[in-house]
């Protein structure tokens, strides 16, 4: 029989981007919605790493099933770092995605052209449900633009721009995206050590 990884994240969109990023492995991808479980585990990490890890424990734990779970966010070097790991909740809870950038480009506004590099970041955390875990980092550089261009992707993706492609993340198609993204270069790591675990 084949081995479930559970995917511990009630975000469609990342579930069909792993479904994409992870079809190399020798295990069967399910979510928690297939599982049953409805468990939100609460973000209180000071870094991706230990929200990833926190997210992947109680959820391997609870479903007794190795289990994957990623915490990435944006970090602006001009801002210290910010949003980091309040990406999400950079403009209060609930915010649109649109509310999201539009208060990172208020928060840069004086920020002059060539001094706006960041970066995305992404920690993938794959548990065992004995409590073993692994963690795969991965990240893509690039420099945030004055305005929003494009309409693919999510989060802040419309004012990511990535010099050496000429484009902002949310105009890369979903397949340009997935071959270059923070997630993407965390994911193929993940992909090489199951396949070393788990390949006949």
């Amino acid at each position: 029989m084949i081995r479930k990884l559970l995917l511990a994240t009630n975000n469609r969109g990342k579930v069909r981007e792993y479904h994409s990023l992870l079809k190399d492995i020798p295990l069967r991808l399910v979510s928690m919605a297939d599982e049953g479980i409805m468990t939100v585990v609460e973000e209180t990490g000071n870094s991706f790493t230990e929200n990833a890890g926190l997210k992947a424990k109680t959820i391997a734990a609870e479903s007794r099933l190795l289990t994957l779970a990623d915490d990435s966010g944006l970090e602006v070097d001009a801002l210290g770092g910010e949003p980091g790991v309040l990406s999400a909740r950079y403009a209060g809870e609930g915010a649109t995605d649109a509310e999201k950038v539009n208060y990172l480009l208020s928060r840069m506004k004086n920020i002059p052209e060539g001094n706006r590099s960041a970066q995305f970041c992404c920690v993938i955390a794959v548990a065992e449900p004995d409590g073993e875990i692994e963690y795969f980092t991965g990240e893509c550089r690039g420099v945030i633009t004055l305005e929003s261009y494009g309409t693919n992707g999510f989060g802040y993706d419309p004012v990511f721009f990535i010099p050496e492609l000429g484009k902002t993340m949310a105009e890369l198609s979903s397949e340009e995206k997935n071959s270059i993204s923070h997630r993407a270069r965390a994911a193929e790591k993940v992909v090489e050590a199951l396949l070393k675990k788990y390949s006949k």
